[in-house]
């Protein structure tokens, strides 16, 4: 079955008027528009794309569309075009407006509340483009429909022009043009071309033939004149082709599976639940498991990869035990069934249960056994088809449960060496007097000279210290046991105290705040990208609840007779340098690079880099897993030439390369 073999089935052709159903107006949207769209940083200002975007891709679910162009305009204005039916513009008869004035104006108004317009929809709360509308400065909506060409205004959610006739046209669709409100997005309306070609492509891989396309048209960007447009029949199989560019697969081609139910929900109305599943390993320790239901991505997971990963364990295993690849009482966990697993779980579905507004998790509890019986059922048959394929796996699935053993071997010999011995934290650590984690934290520092003098600098009440030296181990080409041997990062393990991989426990973390203090060149920027790499890999709820931290040390010390003041960049460099000359420009101002942490005083330590009322943090967040993973995987893979490649192609971005 190809991945598009089901498009037909989601085919609805009534859609008017009628169809657009009101559940309650728009209110406080402007209010707190974090309930809506997460955020209204860089998230949030993104989320308004998605949210135009998923609404022409409900028109691809129901058959209805098969392009969608989205474009960056100058001062960064959103146009989005769909070649689908067009909102209806008729009118609607709960409010007596046009329709296409009640979607945008009217919180919980859409075609996806049983009314008909949509069996499958990505779109659950019909809130996205009332909320586009009520947090950009303005939208202008265009729509060509049944013959008629019209178009709409609104201003921060209201109307500035009622619907107008432009004409008459043979073409179909809606396009929308929206300017994000910096009343709103205060830090930022910028928009980040790469971010919005990651969840483009995202799109197009999860519907198979839809082509989307995304031109960024802006004059001052870096990504000025960039276009791409993507189409794969492929689908989530191409997708996981995707996924594994840099990677060594162990079996060429990936493993598809799909499927369909149709069913009577407790109100008697049979509804129909489709899944499609792509699976393929590769030679690396990481697991990559990304799920979406209705198109909408679930990085909290739920029901539909609660039901993949139960279904791969047991398949699995029961297949090894059949042809005595599982000796005697070996099992496999679910942790070794997925060592170097990439896989995408996709499932549509008419009601989906989403957990809280942003649709992080999926909660059906009939997609677990769903998507548990299709994967069992296809993937057992596909094993006993292609029996080399199947040892492949399992041999891997083996070294990786060995190894797990031998991971579990070295914690309990390390937590035994701390029982006998008596000494609980890592000889080099000094550690903060207050026991509270939500109160503390620990600088985790390049070199024993930087730590010298950042333990005697610090605020010992709160601040803890702990020394590294010479480069750690690069975890991404490590697996668990390897990385509880190593002297380097076992002192980070033990004072952290949470644990790591599946182990990994956030209410034990001893401090709130983990920071990472390593010095402003490129040592320095090694250092951190290693121990990022171990986080992301070993310690993600880390990054992804906001606990780590980068300290950014000064650059520069500028001295004139016994004035002295620091600059973190070249800018204030210069413009310091100035300042301190005002009543003498001829003054003579000496500037000095810092070679490193280790030669500043105790003192300057803490006044620049570690006094909680002047120095600056930059909080490492994780807003894109899946850009996350690739970019580790390119910068510290195996694979020399993804790196070179990489390197190469940004290389016009690093105006200053200092941190």
């Amino acid at each position: 079955m190809a991945p598009n073999d089901e498009r037909d089935e989601l085919r609805v052709d009534e859609y008017g008027a009628e169809n657009i159903q009101v559940l309650e107006g728009l209110e406080a949207v402007r209010k707190r528009p974090g309930m809506y769209i997460g955020s209204t940083g860089e998230q949030g200002l993104h989320h308004l794309v998605y949210e135009i975007v998923d609404n022409a891709i409900d028109e691809a679910l129901a058959g209805h569309c098969d392009h969608i162009e989205v474009e960056i305009l100058e001062g960064d204005v959103i146009r989005v075009t769909d070649n689908g039916r067009g909102i209806p513009i008729g009118i609607q008869p709960q409010t007596g407006k046009p329709a296409l004035e009640v979607v945008y104006t009217v919180l919980h108004a859409g075609g996806k509340f049983g009314g008909g317009g949509y069996k499958v929809s990505g779109g659950l709360h019909g809130v996205g483009a009332s909320v586009v509308n009520a947090l950009s400065e303005w939208v202008e909506v265009e729509v060509c429909t049944d013959g008629r060409r019209v178009m709409m205004a609104f201003r921060r959610g209201e109307v500035t022009k009622k619907l107008t006739e432009l004409g008459s046209t043979d073409r179909h669709g809606t396009t929308v043009t929206f300017k994000p409100d910096p009343e709103i997005f205060r830090d930022t309306t910028v928009y980040n071309y790469d971010t919005l070609l990651t969840r483009m492509r995202e799109q197009a891989f999860l519907n198979a033939g839809l082509r989307i396309t995304l031109t960024d048209s802006r004059s001052d960007s870096p990504t000025a004149g960039e276009s791409q447009s993507m189409c794969y029949e492929g689908g989530v199989a191409s997708f996981v082709e995707y996924l594994n560019t840099n990677k060594t697969v162990v079996h060429p081609t990936p493993i598809y599976v799909s499927g369909e139910v149709k069913e009577k929900n407790p109100h008697g109305v049979e509804e129909m639940k489709y899944v499609e599943i792509a699976l393929q390993y590769n030679d690396g320790y990481n697991e990559t498991l990304i799920s979406f239901a209705n198109n909408i991505h679930t990085p909290d997971g739920g029901t539909h990869e609660a039901g993949f990963k139960a279904a791969l364990t047991r398949v699995l295993n029961a297949y090894g035990k059949k042809y005595n690849i599982l000796k005697d009482e070996e099992k496999l966990s679910g942790e070794d069934t997925r060592e170097g697993l990439c896989a995408i779980v996709s499932v549509k579905l008419e009601e989906p249960q989403f957990e809280g507004q942003t649709k992080s998790k999926l909660g059906n509890t009939e997609m677990r056994t769903l998507v548990d019986n299709i994967l069992s059922d296809k993937l057992e048959t596909y094993l006993e088809e292609n029996p080399a394929v199947a040892r492949t796996i399992l041999d891997k699935a083996l070294s990786a449960s060995r190894a797990r053993e031998a991971a579990r071997k070295a914690r309990e010999s390390i937590r035994r060496k701390t029982a006998l011995g008596g000494a609980a934290m890592p000889d080099k650590l000094r550690d903060c007097n207050i026991n509270d984690p939500e109160l503390t934290e620990i600088y985790i520092v390049e070199g024993d000279s930087a730590g010298g003098s950042a333990t005697q600098g610090r605020d010992s009440a709160f601040q803890a210290i702990l020394p590294l030296w010479g480069k750690m181990l690069n975890v991404e080409k490590a697996r668990a046991d390897k990385v509880y041997g190593n002297d380097k990062l076992q002192p980070v393990i033990t004072a952290l105290g949470a644990g790591i991989g599946d182990e990994f426990d956030l209410s034990k973390l001893r401090y709130h705040k983990v920071i990472i203090m390593a010095d402003a060149d490129v040592d320095g920027a090694h250092i951190r990208t290693l121990l990022l790499t171990f986080f992301f890999r070993f310690m993600r709820p880390l990054i992804e609840q906001g606990y780590v931290y980068a300290a950014v040390p000064p650059l520069y010390k500028l001295t004139r007779g016994k004035n002295t003041r620091v600059a973190y960049s070249d800018p204030e460099r210069d413009r310091i340098s100035a300042e301190m000359r005002a009543d003498n420009p001829n003054a003579r101002v000496e500037i000095s690079r810092y070679k490193g942490l280790g030669e500043m005083n105790p003192e300057e330590l803490w006044e620049t880099t570690m006094d909680p009322r002047t120095r600056t943090l930059k909080r490492i967040q994780l807003d894109d897993a899946i850009r996350a993973d690739a970019v580790f995987n390119v910068l510290m893979g195996e694979k020399v030439e993804p790196r070179k490649d990489f390197i190469e192609s940004r290389a016009r971005y690093a105006v200053n390369l200092d941190y």
